[in-house]
C-alpha cells in the first residue's frame, strides 16, 4: 500500500488517512462497497458508499499512475537516458500529464522536422541562436552550416531547420506545456461549423452549424451532441483559445533577448504553437472535456437508474399482465404471487364488438378464477386503449389497474435470460411476464436487462463504455444489496449482484435450491458448492431466508452479530423472537454494554433498528397511478391542459414525462419550477408522479412541451432561458438544440419496445 496515496486521498476527501487505509485494506481483501458501508462502519469511521467508491476509484487511478511511472523509468534505463535529476522529477510527478510532460523529450518519436534538421547538422546553430538572443547574428552564423549535399543550400534553409529544432524544444518543454494546459483549460472555446455541402443531410445538427461556447461552461449534453455531429461527418469541431493570448504567455518563457536571434526564436515559438504545442493542447483539452462530459452524463444516468430500480414495488400479488397490441391482439399472462407463469392467452379487444366481448369474458373469468389482485398494462402501442377497455369492465375495486413502463421489455423477451426462463414460450409471452413482474418488483426484474436498454440515459452511446458499465454496475449492486434479496425466490441474475457472489455462485445457489429445496437457514448457504467463508461473510447479511430457522435470518442483521443479539435476549431473560416482537423489551437494551473492540455503537444502532423492522424494504410505499381519462393520443392535447404524468427520464436540460399519449413530453429545465433550477434532479426523479401543464403541441413532429410552473406561458417552453447568458456565442443563442432533447425523446420513445 502506497502511504503517499493514502494521505493524498484522505486530503482530497477531507477524511482521516486511517479511514482511507482501512478501506483500502478491506477492498484489497475482496470486500465489496455495500458490505464495507453496511457492516464495517467501525473500521472505516462510518464512510458511506459514495466515499468508499471514490476511494476505490482513486486508488485505481493512482496505481495506474504508478504503473506508468515504472514503465517510463524502465524505458529510460534501458536506453541509458535515466539520470538522478530525471529520476527525482519522475518520482515527484503527481499527475499523468505531469509525468508525460517530463518524459516527452525522451519518448521515441516518429520522424519529425526537428529530427531531419538535426541529421543535417543544424542543432549547434539552433543552440547558438537560442542562447545568444541578444548577441548572435543568426544569418552570419548560418553560413557555416550550409551543406548542399544535405539539402541546406541557403541561409534561410539553415535558419528554418534551426527554428524547427527550437519549435520542438518549445513543444516538449514541461513548463510551457503546464502553462498552456492551464490556459486552454480556462480559456479554450468550443467551436463547431457545418461541413461544406452537408447542410441538408445534417439538418438535425443545424443549431451547431455556427456555434461557439467556452469549454468551461458548455453543458455535457451539448458537447456530446457536437461530438456526435462531428463523428457522423456533419460538423467540424475545434477547441482552442485566442492564439494571440496563448503566444503572450509562451513568448516570455523562451524569447529572452532582443535582436535578430531573438526574432528567430519568436518565429520558432509561433510555429511551435501553431504546428505542435497548440494542436497537442487542443487534443488534450478535447479529451479532458469529453471526460468531464462523460462523467456528467454517467452521473445523470446513474441517478436515474437508481430511482428506477428503487421504484415502489407492488409486492407479492396475483397479477394479470397485458402486453397491448392492435392488429396482433393483446397478450395476456397470469402470474402467481411468486411471479410464476400460470396461464397465457391472446385477446382482441379492439377489432370488433364480438371479439371485444370475448376479450372481456376472458379477463373477468381469469380475475375470478385466479384471484387476481392487480392488472399490469404495458404503456406501449395500444396501452391507453387497453387500459380504458379494462377499466370499463366493472372489475372489483380491490383489483388495481396499473400502467407499467415497458422500456426494454422486447430486449428482455429476446434475451438468453428470457429463453432460459421460458424455453417453451415465444417472445410475446416472455414480454408480458416481464411487464407483470415489473409491477410486482421492478428491481428484481430490471436487473435482467442491460441498464443501457432501459431508456433512462442521456447520450449513453457516446460516453466511455467502460466507465459507464462500472458506474451502472455499482448502482445496481448498491440497490440490490440495499433492498436485500430473498434467497429462495430470487433469480440467478438478481443473486449475481449480491455482495460477494457473482454469476457462478449465483448459479450454484439456484442449482442447490432446485436440487435440495428451499434454504431453511443462512447457515445452509455454506453447503453451496464453492461458496466459501469469504463469500458467505460478504453475502449473508444481504440474503434473506423468510421463516428461517433463526429469527434473524429474515433480517439485515449479519450472522456474525447473532451472538450479540442472543446475549441481549439472555440478559433480558427472553428469546430473540421476543425482542423482534416487543418494543418495550428493545427499549431496555443498554447498547453501551455490548460495545467491544470490533463492534461499536454504529453497528449496535443498526442492529436495534433492524430488530424493530426486520427485513424492512427501504423503498417507498406503492401508490397506483392513473392517467387523465379521455386523453389518450396527441390529438387530445390542448395548450393549458393540466394533466397527471410520470417522469420517465431526467437529463441535464429537463425531464421527460409520460402523460399517457404514447409520446413523452419535455419539461425543459426552465419550466420545472418558479425558481431558477440548475440541476433538474433537484426537482424531479425518475418514476415520480407529477402534474404538468401542456404549453405546446406540435402534431407533425410529435413534440409536446410541458411545464411544472404555476403560471406557464402557452406556446413555448422557454428552452434555454434558465441556463443564463451564452458566453460569446457565434450567433444569437437558439432554443435548446433540437438534437439535444427532441431527438433524444424520439429515440427514447422507440426504446419502449
Amino acid at each position: 500500500m502506497n502511504e503517499k496515496h493514502i494521505v493524498r486521498i484522505g486530503n482530497e476527501l477531507k477524511v482521516n488517512a486511517r479511514q482511507v487505509a482501512t478501506t483500502a485494506v478491506l477492498l484489497a481483501d475482496g470486500a465489496t462497497v455495500p458490505f464495507i458501508a453496511r457492516y464495517r462502519k467501525e473500521a472505516t469511521g462510518g464512510l458511506d458508499e459514495v466515499a468508499i467508491t471514490t476511494i476505490r476509484d482513486r486508488l485505481d487511478q493512482l496505481q495506474e499512475l504508478d504503473r506508468r511511472r515504472e514503465a517510463i523509468l524502465k524505458s529510460l534505463e534501458e536506453r541509458s537516458l535515466l539520470t538522478d535529476v530525471l529520476k527525482t522529477a519522475i518520482a515527484a510527478a503527481d499527475t499523468l500529464n505531469a509525468l508525460e510532460d517530463i518524459y516527452l523529450p525522451y519518448r521515441p518519436k516518429r520522424r519529425t522536422r526537428a529530427m531531419m534538421a538535426r541529421e543535417k547538422g543544424l542543432e549547434p546553430l539552433a543552440n547558438l541562436v537560442f542562447t545568444g538572443q541578444s548577441s548572435v547574428n543568426p544569418e552570419a552564423e548560418a553560413k557555416a552550416f550550409l551543406n548542399a549535399e544535405k539539402g541546406v543550400e541557403t541561409i534561410e534553409k539553415a535558419l528554418a531547420g534551426a527554428r524547427d529544432i527550437i519549435a520542438e524544444q518549445v513543444s516538449d518543454d514541461a513548463l510551457a506545456r503546464s502553462r498552456m494546459r492551464e490556459f486552454f483549460a480556462r480559456h479554450a472555446v468550443v467551436q463547431s461549423k457545418v461541413m461544406t455541402g452537408k447542410e441538408a443531410e445534417g439538418a438535425k445538427f443545424k443549431d451547431y452549424f455556427n456555434w461557439s461556447e467556452p469549454v468551461t461552461s458548455i453543458p455535457s449534453h451539448r458537447l456530446l451532441a457536437i461530438r456526435r455531429g462531428e463523428e457522423e461527418g456533419f460538423l467540424i469541431m475545434r477547441v482552442h483559445p485566442e492564439e494571440g493570448e496563448a503566444l503572450a504567455i509562451l513568448e516570455p518563457i523562451f524569447v529572452t533577448g532582443q535582436g535578430p536571434a531573438a526574432e528567430q526564436v519568436r518565429l520558432a515559438v509561433q510555429d511551435s504553437y501553431q504546428r505542435l504545442l497548440g494542436m497537442a493542447m487542443e487534443a488534450e483539452t478535447r479529451l479532458e472535456s469529453k471526460k468531464r462530459a462523460d462523467e456528467e452524463a454517467i452521473r445523470v444516468f446513474a441517478e436515474n437508474l437508481r430511482e428506477l430500480l428503487l421504484a415502489p414495488a407492488l409486492g407479492q400479488k396475483n397479477v394479470l399482465a397485458i402486453d397491448p397490441g392492435f392488429r396482433t391482439g393483446c397478450k395476456v399472462v397470469c402470474l402467481d404471487r411468486q411471479g410464476k407463469l400460470l396461464f397465457h392467452e391472446v385477446i382482441y379487444p379492439s377489432q370488433s364488438d364480438r371479439r371485444a366481448e370475448a376479450a372481456a369474458h376472458v379477463i373477468k373469468t381469469l380475475c375470478a378464477k385466479l384471484n387476481i389482485e392487480a392488472i399490469a398494462i404495458g404503456n406501449g402501442t395500444a396501452g391507453r386503449e387497453t387500459e380504458v377497455f379494462v377499466r370499463k369492465l366493472g372489475l372489483p375495486s380491490s383489483i388495481s389497474i396499473v400502467m407499467v413502463n415497458e422500456s426494454g421489455a422486447s430486449i428482455y423477451s429476446a434475451s438468453e435470460v428470457a429463453r432460459e426462463e421460458f424455453p417453451e414460450h415465444d417472445l410475446t409471452v416472455r414480454g408480458s411476464v416481464s411487464i407483470g413482474r415489473r409491477l410486482m418488483d421492478p428491481l428484481a426484474e430490471l436487473v435482467k436487462l442491460d441498464p443501457k436498454s432501459i431508456g433512462v440515459g442521456q447520450y449513453q452511446h457516446d460516453v466511455d463504455p467502460t466507465a459507464l458499465k462500472r458506474s451502472l454496475d455499482d448502482v445496481v449492486m448498491s440497490c440490490v444489496n440495499g433492498v436485500g434479496v430473498e434467497v429462495n425466490t430470487a433469480s440467478r441474475q438478481l443473486l449475481a449482484y449480491v455482495s460477494g457472489l457473482g454469476a457462478q455462485l449465483a448459479a450454484n445457489i439456484v442449482s442447490y435450491r432446485n436440487e435440495q429445496g428451499p434454504f431453511r437457514s443462512r447457515e445452509e448457504l455454506k453447503k453451496v458448492p464453492r461458496l466459501g467463508p469469504k463469500a458467505f461473510e460478504q453475502a449473508a447479511g444481504f440474503l434473506r431466508v423468510r421463516d428461517g430457522r433463526h429469527p434473524l435470518d429474515a433480517s439485515a442483521v449479519h450472522p456474525e452479530s447473532y451472538p450479540i443479539v442472543e446475549t441481549m435476549a439472555q440478559d433480558l431473560k427472553c428469546t430473540v423472537a421476543d425482542l423482534l416482537r416487543d418494543l418495550a423489551l428493545r427499549q431496555k437494551i443498554p447498547l453501551h454494554k455490548y460495545v467491544t473492540e470490533k463492534v461499536g455503537l454504529p453497528t449496535l444502532n443498526d442492529i436495534l433498528a433492524e430488530l424493530a423492522k426486520p427485513g424492512r424494504d427501504p423503498r417507498k410505499k406503492f401508490e397506483a397511478f392513473q392517467f387523465q381519462e379521455g386523453v389518450e393520443k396527441l390529438e387530445d392535447l390542448k395548450p393549458g391542459m393540466k394533466l397527471p404524468g410520470v417522469v420517465t427520464n431526467v437529463t441535464a436540460f429537463g425531464a421527460f414525462v409520460d402523460i399517457g399519449v404514447h409520446q413523452d413530453g419535455l419539461v425543459h429545465v426552465s419550466q420545472l419550477a418558479d425558481r431558477f433550477v440548475k440541476n433538474p434532479a433537484e426537482v424531479v426523479k425518475v418514476q415520480q408522479q407529477v402534474t404538468v401543464t401542456v404549453v405546446e403541441v406540435d402534431l407533425p413532429r410529435k413534440r409536446i412541451g410541458l411545464s411544472m410552473r404555476a403560471n406557464p406561458e402557452m406556446g413555448g417552453t422557454g428552452k434555454g432561458s434558465s441556463e443564463g447568458p451564452r458566453p460569446q456565442p457565434a450567433k444569437p443563442a437558439p432554443r435548446e438544440p433540437a438534437v439535444d432533447w427532441f431527438t433524444e425523446a424520439m429515440h427514447k420513445g422507440s426504446q419502449r419496445r
